[in-house]
């Protein structure tokens, strides 16, 4: 699943630095092609707060939260909600 595509963002031609993120939904394994990968981190969950009404430009509705590590702010997606309830389904038929 393409994210640009997703969250309606402009379509960009793949790079070097394209990647395709292997995630579990809902017992699930999927592939979510990414822009690009800097770091996997482990954030402690009383980092994380509720997220913000909208949060760079993306429906707050597909974010479970804010997480505060040191100096940065990181915004966690909530899976389950990126994919709508027809692909979930489709999903529940593959084998």
């Amino acid at each position: 699943m393409d994210l640009r595509k997703r969250f309606h963002l402009p379509r960009v031609e793949s790079t070097k630095s394209t990647r395709i993120v292997v995630v579990d939904v809902e017992g699930k394994t999927i592939g979510l092609v990414v822009d690009s990968v800097s770091e996997v981190l482990r954030i402690p969950a009383e980092t994380i707060e509720p997220p913000p009404p909208i949060v760079a430009g993306i429906d707050s509705s597909y974010i479970s939260g804010v997480g505060k590590l040191e100096d940065r702010l990181l915004i966690l997606l909530d899976l389950a909600k990126v994919l709508t309830g027809e692909e979930k389904h489709l999903l529940a038929g593959v084998a």
